[in-house]
């Protein structure tokens, strides 16, 4: 369906572009999670959501 809109050149200068969109979206991901309540966003995390019970 997208080949129908898209040139084949387009085509793959896109197909080209997807690990980078990929990376920058991971990077923007973590910097979200180190710029708001870390704890709070990595408590949803299986294996680190252990470290950081607080005993009431």
């Amino acid at each position: 369906m997208l080949s129908k809109f898209l040139s084949p050149c387009y085509h793959q200068l896109a197909k080209n572009w997807i690990p980078t969109a990929g990376m920058w979206d991971d990077m923007g991901t973590m910097g979200l999670v180190s710029a708001t309540d870390w704890q709070l966003i990595l408590a949803w995390v299986p294996y680190i959501n252990s470290k950081f019970k607080k005993d009431d």
